[in-house]
Order: structure tokens, then sequence, then C-alpha cells
């Protein structure tokens, strides 16, 4: 699934070609908008912005509509000239979007859909979520851990981390290397975990997404994720692999140094 720094990036690319313009070309792709005239309805009117929050994309339009995506673990937002090779099958594109000689197109967008702006402030899909761990302006940490605290207990503090509501932006790539940023042991329950330690785990895995979303992903950024066997690069101990949570969602990390 794309994680913040991914939806983050998707922002950077596709903000240059649209914000503060009007589109030459908005075509709606899937079937499911044959009856939505989203053409018509954003016919004339420029976008306002381009902006990210957690794993949500949104792109903002003059007259109080915004367009909505959230790819989950199939979608992908492509940017770049027109007319250049397509990185998934044209059958998959949901969304094209033109102006002069360039072009976003979304594939595959389970969430892909066109809301007012008050209805994006009142969501709870979006109202609901936790401090964005990518966004520029500062980390809310006060915010973090009351909804931390709120939660179960007795959750492990790498499953907690998946939480969006909790969290906004962290996904499993990045949970495992929030919890060996801040040399904490993921299976440790959140009751165990201090706030101290809680706030050093988001401020830590935090530069390396800004990182990632302004230039892309690189494995040159991870430490841990799909190591397993590996030596850890702190201590030595090898790094262990494993699924954790109702979702079986993968996890890394270092049983020597992660504690």
């Amino acid at each position: 699934m794309p994680e913040g720094d991914t939806i983050h990036n998707c922002a950077v690319r596709i903000r240059p070609i649209l914000e503060g313009h009007v589109p030459d070309e908005l075509r709606p792709l899937h079937a499911r908008f044959a009856r939505d005239r989203w053409a018509e309805r954003l016919a004339g009117r420029a976008v306002r912005s381009v902006d990210a929050r957690g794993k949500h994309l949104f792109l903002r339009f003059e007259g109080g509509l915004t367009i909505h995506s959230h790819l989950r673990m199939s979608g992908w937002w492509q940017t770049g000239p027109l007319g250049a090779q397509w990185r998934r099958a044209p059958r998959r594109a949901w969304l094209v979007i033109r102006r002069g000689d360039r072009e976003v197109v979304q594939f595959d967008g389970p969430v892909l859909e066109l809301m007012t702006d008050s209805r994006t402030r009142i969501d709870q899909r979006i109202a609901g979520l936790g401090p964005d761990v990518v966004a520029a302006e500062p980390f809310d940490g006060a915010r973090f851990l009351r909804r931390l605290r709120e939660d179960d207990p007795t959750r492990p503090i790498g499953d907690a981390l998946l939480d969006q509501k909790i969290i906004a932006g962290l996904g499993t790539v990045w949970r495992s290397e929030a919890c060996w940023q801040g040399e904490i042991d993921p299976w440790r329950p959140v009751a165990g975990v201090s706030d101290e330690e809680a706030l050093r785990m988001a401020h830590a895995v935090r530069p390396l997404m800004q990182t990632s979303a302004l230039n892309g992903f690189s494995d040159r950024l991870i430490t841990v994720y799909n190591r397993a066997g590996r030596p850890c690069p702190r201590c030595g101990t090898k790094i262990k692999g494993a699924t954790q949570g109702d979702d079986n969602r993968l996890l890394y990390w270092c049983p020597g140094c992660q504690r």
C-alpha cells in the first residue's frame, strides 16, 4: 500500500502541472463515473491546490469542489509528457487530466470521488485522521499522544502505528523504520511505551519520509524493512521479520537493540 510519503510525492509531482491552472481536458474513464458529469461540473475551474493528508490526496478546484483519492493497495498517479507511454494498461486508467503538453493519470483508484469542500471537512475518513507524520507543518505531538493513549493499552506499538486515527501516513515500511529509529521493540504494548519514546519514533522517521516525499522513495532511506537475516547496522544482531496485527502486515525489527 502506498504510504504517506508516496502520496505527498504524488502531490509534489502533480502540483506544478495543475495548481493555479484550468485543465485543458478532464476525462473520467471508469464506467462508474458515466453519470457523474465530472467534465461538465469542473469545466473552466482552476485547480486551487493539490495537497495530501496522510494517505489521502486532494485536487481542490475553484467553486468548492474537490477530487479525493485514496490509492489503497492498487492505485497509482502518473505524471508526464503528453503521449508518453503509460506505466499501466489503458484499461486500468480511471482519470486523465491534461494541461498543455503534460498529463496526470490515475490508475486503479479504489477511492476516487468528487466531493464538496465541506464534505472533506466532516467526512470521518478524513476528519478522523491523526496528525500527518509527513506534512511540512509542525507535527502535533500532543494530538498524537492523546490518540495513542485513547487506544487499547495492550496493543503492540508496532500495530498501533499503522492506525491512521492515531498517526496518519505510516504503513508497513515506515512503522518498522520508526520503531528501529526509536530503538523500541514493536511488540511492546502501548502502555509500556512512554510519551517520550512515542514522540522519539515519530520525530525520527519524519525527516526520512519527508525526503522520500520530495525526491521519491529510495532503499537508501530504510534500514530494517525487508532486511530479515542481515546484521543490524547499529548492533550487528540479525534482523527479524514476521507479521503483526489482525491484517498480518509485514514487520521487521532488531531484537538486539530494540527493547
